[in-house]
């Protein structure tokens, strides 16, 4: 999926699903107009949103497996930043 983002097709959202927990648990990548990867994840509320962004396609496909698979080591290959104050009405 990552392989196939363009103009008309810039986003991938994967979202986990648990009716135990309350909050959003998501990674999403935007390909933006000047070719770099937006990654952003969220671990359940909006205190919680980090983004980042990268030139590598091949760190971003790792990323998303990573964080699907549970593997806890997915996000070290980024510098993240809490944009959590964009979201400070949310939750």
């Amino acid at each position: 999926m990552v392989a196939n983002l363009g103009r008309s097709n810039a986003f991938v959202i994967v979202e986990r699903v648990d009716d135990e927990r309350d909050g959003d648990w998501y990674v999403q990548v935007w390909l933006r107009d000047d070719n770099t990867y937006q990654l952003e994840f969220r671990d359940g509320t909006a205190a919680e949103h980090y983004q980042t962004r990268t030139i590598s396609q091949e760190k971003v496909i790792a990323a998303l497996s990573g964080w699907a698979e549970g593997r806890p080591e997915w996000k070290d290959a980024f510098m993240w930043n809490n944009i959590s104050a964009f979201f400070a009405d949310a939750d």
